[in-house]
């Protein structure tokens, strides 16, 4: 399933903060979405996973290829490591939890509960859920935020297996995972400061 990004303009706020942005991602690829800190990587990755329009361009994906991982975890603290990876593949129509389990090093924390976790144990657990959602895109913004080195090593392997299966995965990071990757950098397409301003809509403004 290809990712195919052209001429993009999205907005924070409802100002645009990228235009133009056009770039394309394959199976079998990863590709490492770099820029400094409040250049719009985050805005661009919420619009490529549908959950704001984009200004103008277009996104040629299948919505139902796509899984988001953001900067929250996105668990519930009160069930147990295996309940929240059984949660997450009953949503997805998948079964087996096993395989994300030994991933992440997550066999021994199974029956513990998610709110009792470490920041690390929580962020692997996380990034956990991308193996039994089934989708073929990851789009992935910090995913290593409270991770040791090791678990790095973990996620890095991850992603490898997820692409050697014909997926793909673009991550936003600022740190060098050892990933055989393409980059695209956002600066370029960093909106004229000086532009006119677009009247925010309520929508919009539920995604600042």
């Amino acid at each position: 399933m290809e990712l195919l990004v052209d001429n993009l303009t999205v907005t924070r706020g409802g100002l645009p903060v990228l235009e133009g942005v056009t770039f394309d991602m394959r199976p079998g690829q990863v590709v490492m979405l770099r820029g400094p800190n409040g250049s719009g990587k985050t805005t661009l990755l919420r619009t490529l996973a549908g959950l704001q329009p984009p200004m103008e361009g277009s996104v040629s994906v299948e919505p139902e290829a796509i899984a988001y991982g953001a900067h929250a975890d996105g668990l519930k603290s009160t069930l147990s490591v295996a309940e929240n990876l059984q949660f997450w593949a009953s949503v997805y129509g998948t079964h087996d939890i096993a395989p994300a389990l030994a991933a992440f090093n997550l066999n021994g924390l199974t029956t513990r509960a998610a709110g009792n976790l470490s920041a690390g144990q929580k962020r692997r657990l996380g990034l956990a859920r991308l193996l039994v959602t089934g989708r073929e895109i990851w789009l992935l913004d910090e995913p290593t935020v409270s991770l040791d080195v090791a678990s790095v090593g973990l996620f890095a392997d991850a992603v490898r297996a997820h692409v050697g299966q014909g997926g793909s995965a673009l991550i936003a990071t600022h740190i060098d995972m050892g990933l055989e990757a393409r980059e695209v950098d956002v600066t370029p397409f960093r909106a004229d400061p000086n532009g006119s301003p677009r009247v925010a809509t309520a929508f919009d403004e539920a995604f600042t």
